[in-house]
């Protein structure tokens, strides 16, 4: 397998590609999450590109930030679950890589709708139990974004994980500091995210260098050794969104649109090809 920060690079490639392609999308926090999901779908997480909805004897990951599907597919193309040709349709008419990921395009991989914030929490939670039910060992991974946390289903969530002690379920916050109205400071102030979490009962990992992803692979490890204890685990992530490109990185106002083909080229020349375009 390449190195990890190769796969990283491409992946931030082909995500910039993806959302020029289709002249809409999310860029700034698909690239703020990428050594996140490489770390995860290609070092930590035990699962099965030949897609199984139902994910038996395998890990399950549920994004709950839906906005960031570039980062999603690209991942889950590069890691097997479709050939990578198929990332030009994004957002087209008729593809199955619509905006915000939905089961009712049958793409390997998606097993949740999320395009409406603050749900995946609970779903995280109905998976790891599901687990638990079935006598699994398996992990359930979750990656929120720090804006989404102001929807009030999280919280009621996060009471509930701790309380029913659902503790194979690892989640983690993107904690960037940015949301699509502008910083969270501004919109929301979340304050102490760690000591709200700790408060709420669950295990807390502080993750400073979300950007780096033998960073994120060992949080992700130090996450799986409290699993069984008796509490959730959460990391809180801290990344800058559009890491990669440095014109995006930041900005909250590169959350939601698209380069043009100037900036295209701009972004493309910092992020060298490394696997194969598409």
């Amino acid at each position: 397998m390449p190195p990890l920060k190769d796969i990283a690079t491409q992946i931030r490639r082909d995500i910039v590609r993806m959302v020029h392609g289709a002249a809409s999308g999310h860029p700034g926090g698909s690239l703020g999450c990428t050594d996140y999901f490489t770390a995860l779908f290609f070092k930590v997480m035990q699962h099965n590109p030949q897609f199984n909805m139902n994910a038996t004897n395998e890990d399950v990951f549920v994004l709950s930030n839906g906005h960031i599907s570039p980062v999603y597919y690209s991942t889950l193309a590069r890691s097997g679950y479709f050939d990578i040709k198929e990332l030009s349709t994004f957002r087209k008419l008729n593809s199955r890589l619509q905006g915000h990921p939905a089961t009712h395009e049958h793409l390997p991989g998606i097993r949740i709708a999320s395009g409406s914030l603050g749900q995946g929490m609970s779903v995280a939670i109905g998976a790891a139990l599901t687990k638990k039910l079935n006598g699994e060992k398996n992990v359930v991974y979750s990656l929120h974004g720090d804006g989404e946390l102001d929807e009030g289903q999280n919280w009621e969530a996060i009471m509930f994980a701790a309380h029913h002690k659902v503790d194979n379920l690892i989640s983690t916050v993107d904690w960037n500091g940015q949301q699509i109205d502008g910083p969270t400071k501004k919109v929301m102030n979340l304050l102490d995210l760690g000591a709200k979490f700790d408060a709420f009962g669950w295990e807390v990992i502080r993750l400073e260098t979300g950007n780096d992803v033998e960073a994120v692979v060992a949080a992700l490890e130090k996450a799986k050794t409290f699993i069984g204890k008796g509490k959730p685990i959460v990391i809180l992530m801290t990344t800058a969104m559009g890491s990669g490109v440095d014109f995006m990185q930041g900005s909250h106002e590169w959350h939601g649109i698209a380069p043009n083909d100037e900036q295209l080229q701009k972004a493309l020349a910092q992020l060298p090809e490394t696997l194969g375009d598409y």
